[in-house]
């Protein structure tokens, strides 16, 4: 077992690198077995949802050569459909995307049901919609996605009933193969669907209209290979302002693009942080003397719910009382009572947390409940007097790439150990 320890009240100040989007590798790995060819995708965060996307690739025949730490040669040639094993699938919940990509691909998917953070239900009604309007058959058996399109996918109108990321996603894979033409109503509107349309389209696909809430895809014969490279991780970026928000100190963010954490940096300054803003740089100062604010959050371009648990965390540090309302997902407040374990004052109504500044969190032994739950641990432990112990850091490694090496190296008292047992604790080398 690994902890992640923290001896908080440090300010952070230096200079961070930003890796690439989670949520725009995942879709594009998986997608890149359309081709039926070779990409080259760079600028991967080495994380272990990007590892196990690899794998997952790996395991129904593409030749996967890793290029250097952050970029991957994919030969998807000889790919096969439906052989993927469960318990690969059931780990991620990116992998629902096997389904557009195999119904792409050989016209048939058969992929189990996905994993993944566990903060609510996440049906896939709204996926088996889009497919469904598209002439495939779904069914569910024994735990897997079962699905058909004999005569071959056709284009069709597509509306979701809910702005859905995974499903736009997912019919915008299924459908740049398709015969004739698909629009997709009601569309998600987050940077790594637009940064997904951009692959698809290098790849030749013809797709128009990714970033509204109107797509438009005129299905091609075949896609082609191409070296692509994946937009920065807003969510990554805005973890790390958010830490220094809650810590004080200043800290230049380099390799993002501002306009994406445009409603975070508002959020931020609205609390006392100063942003400035640079072509590929954000820097953020803070005296860790902070205001309280209200979050809700909204499909984008409203405030991520994937920056949700990391601003609770800051909100425990500020003055006054905070609303944090979460409009997208019923579950997600299982990180609470972990903040609790460290003083600090929250009360959940529903889908509604009410947040009373305190004076000072104090370290103590909590767990990353899930990805993003995880990085509000690091944030509050940052922020902390004394000792925290994160266990579960799993979770976190799902998401970013090595944020304990990051933090040291902003002045951060953090460190990885190795548990062997409850009695036993060695650092990680």
């Amino acid at each position: 077992m690994e902890k992640i320890v923290i001896n908080g009240g440090a300010p952070l100040y230096g200079e961070v690198a930003i890796n690439g989007a989670k949520n725009a590798a995942l879709p594009i790995l998986l997608a890149s077995i359309l081709t039926r060819d070779k990409c080259v995708i760079e600028h991967l965060p080495a994380i272990s949802d990007v590892a196990l996307a690899l794998e997952i690739l790996r395991s129904m025949g593409a030749g996967i050569k890793m290029l250097t730490r952050t970029s991957v040669e994919i030969d998807a040639t000889h790919v096969r459909g439906g052989i993927v094993p469960y318990e690969l699938v059931s780990k991620m919940r990116g992998s629902s995307y096997l389904i557009g990509a195999e119904l792409g691909r050989f016209g048939a998917a058969h992929v189990g049901w996905p994993g993944g953070c566990d903060f609510g239900v996440r049906p896939i009604d709204q996926h088996i919609k889009g497919f469904e309007a598209m002439g495939a058959k779904i069914d569910i058996e024994n735990g897997y996605i079962v699905a058909s399109a004999p005569d071959g996918l056709r284009g069709g109108q597509v509306y979701f009933d809910c702005v859905t990321v995974g499903a736009t996603i997912n019919i915008m894979i299924a459908a740049v193969l398709a015969k004739g033409n698909t629009v997709i109503d009601n569309a998600a509107r987050e940077p790594h669907i637009v940064d997904l349309a951009n692959f698809l389209n290098t790849c030749g696909a013809k797709i128009t209209g990714a970033g509204t809430g109107v797509i438009r895809i005129s299905g091609v014969e075949r896609l082609h290979g191409c070296t692509y490279t994946i937009i920065p991780d807003m969510i990554e970026a805005g973890t790390y302002m958010a830490a220094v928000a809650a810590t004080g100190g200043k800290v230049r963010i380099t390799n993002v693009i501002p306009k994406h954490l445009e409603i975070i940096s508002a959020k931020l300054e609205e609390m006392g942080a100063l942003i400035e803003e640079e072509d590929e740089t954000i820097t953020i100062s803070s005296t860790g003397d902070l205001r309280r604010a209200n979050i809700k959050t909204l499909p984008y371009p409203g405030f991520p719910t994937d920056m949700h648990p990391q601003m609770s965390a800051v909100l425990c540090c500020a003055k006054g009382t905070s609303i944090v309302s979460e409009g997208v997902w019923e579950n997600r407040f299982r990180y609470v009572d972990e903040l609790m374990k460290m003083g600090a004052d929250i009360s959940v109504d529903g889908r509604t947390a009410t947040i009373q500044g305190v004076e000072r969190l104090s370290g103590a032994p909590v767990r990353a409940v899930d990805l993003r739950a995880g990085a509000a641990m690091i944030i509050a432990g940052l922020a902390a007097e004394g000792r925290t112990e994160i266990s579960g850091i799993g979770s976190i490694e799902r998401g970013y790439d090595d944020i304990v090496g990051k933090l040291k190296a902003l002045g951060a008292n953090i460190k990885t150990i190795y548990c062997s047992d409850e009695n036993e604790l060695r650092e990680a080398q």
